[in-house]
C-alpha cells in the first residue's frame, strides 16, 4: 500500500502516488545546482601605488585602495563611513619606510622646507627603515600608521585641524577594529574595552581640536565646510556630555545653507541634544 491510498475514498485517488518530500528534495537540487559565491578577498580592492616622499625625495610604493573599487554601505552617526567587504580607514596612511615622514593621503605632498627640516631631525634621525612586504594591513598595523602620521603632524607643527582629523580618522579605526573582533578571543572584552578606551580618547582629542581649528583658521579645513565640522563638533560634544556647544551649534547648521542631508542629520542630533537636556533638568531637580 502507498501512504496515500486511501485518498481514493475521498475520490482523490489522483493524489495517492505524490511525493512527500518533493519540493525540499527539488529546493536542495537548486541550492546544489547555485553558482558558488565568490569570496572577495582584501588584496583585490588593494595595488602599489607610486609616491615621491617630499622629505628625503625617494621613491616608494603603498597599498592603497583602487579607486571605485570599495563600495559605501553606511556611515554612522558621527560620519565614519562603511564599505562592504574593506575597511577603508586602513589604507588611508602614507608612510615612506626610507625616511619615517607619514601622514593621511590628502596630506603626504604638502610639507614646507622647514616642516622637512624638523622631520629629518626629529624622526628620520631616529627611524628605523622599513621593508614593505605586507600584501593587506591588520587592524593593529594600520593603527600604528596613524599614530605615526599624528607624530609627523606634531613634529611638522602643522595645523589643528590636520591633527584633529588624524585623531578623528584613528577613532573611527579602533572602532572598526572593536567591531571586527573574534568574540571567541579569550581576552575578548579586555581588547574591545582597549579599544572603547581608544576611540575616546582620540576623540576628545579630535574635539579638542576642531573647536581650537574652529577659532583660529578658516573653511574649509581638510576638504570639511563648516556645517560639517560643526556638526562633526556637535555629535562628539554630545558624546561627552556638552550639550549645551552641541546645541548652539546644530542650531548654527539649521539656520545655514547646509544641504539637506546634513540638516536632517542636524535635527536629528537636536532632538537627542533635547532628550538629554531633559534628563539632565529632571535629574537636577531630584
Amino acid at each position: 500500500m502507498g501512504l496515500l491510498s486511501g485518498l481514493s475514498h475521498f475520490g482523490l485517488g489522483n493524489l495517492e502516488n505524490m511525493e512527500i518530500y518533493e519540493e525540499e528534495n527539488k529546493a536542495a537540487d537548486m541550492e546544489k545546482n547555485k553558482p558558488a559565491v565568490k569570496v572577495v578577498r582584501e588584496e583585490e580592492f588593494l595595488f602599489d601605488k607610486s609616491y615621491t616622499c617630499p622629505v628625503c625625495g625617494r621613491e616608494f610604493k603603498a597599498r592603497t585602495i583602487r579607486t571605485g573599487r570599495a563600495k559605501l554601505a553606511g556611515s554612522d552617526q558621527d560620519l565614519r563611513p562603511r564599505y562592504e567587504q574593506i575597511e577603508v580607514l586602513k589604507y588611508d596612511v602614507i608612510m615612506c619606510p626610507c625616511c619615517g615622514y607619514t601622514a593621511l593621503s590628502r596630506f603626504f605632498e604638502f610639507v614646507t622646507p622647514q616642516q622637512a627640516k624638523n622631520i629629518k631631525n626629529i624622526i628620520s634621525l631616529n627611524f628605523t627603515s622599513q621593508t614593505e612586504t605586507k600584501v593587506t594591513y591588520t587592524y593593529d598595523e594600520a593603527l600604528e600608521r596613524y599614530q605615526m602620521a599624528l607624530a609627523n603632524a606634531i613634529v611638522k607643527k602643522t595645523k589643528a585641524s590636520e591633527k584633529a582629523y588624524i585623531c578623528l580618522k584613528t577613532a573611527w579605526l579602533l572602532r572598526s577594529k572593536a567591531e571586527h573582533l573574534d568574540q571567541d578571543l579569550p581576552d575578548y572584552e579586555a581588547q574591545k574595552k582597549q579599544c572603547e578606551d581608544g576611540e575616546n580618547e582620540f576623540l576628545r582629542n579630535a574635539l579638542d581640536g576642531f573647536m581650537t581649528a574652529r577659532r583660529s583658521e578658516g573653511f574649509p579645513m581638510c576638504g570639511l565646510d563648516q556645517s560639517t565640522v560643526d556638526y562633526l563638533i556637535a555629535v562628539t560634544a554630545v558624546r561627552f556630555g556638552q550639550h549645551e556647544v552641541a546645541g548652539r551649534l546644530v542650531m548654527g547648521i539649521l539656520q545655514s545653507s547646509a544641504n539637506p542631508r546634513m540638516k536632517d542629520r542636524a535635527r536629528e542630533l537636536k532632538r537627542i541634544v533635547g532628550e538629554k537636556l531633559k534628563e539632565k533638568g529632571a535629574s537636577s531637580g531630584t
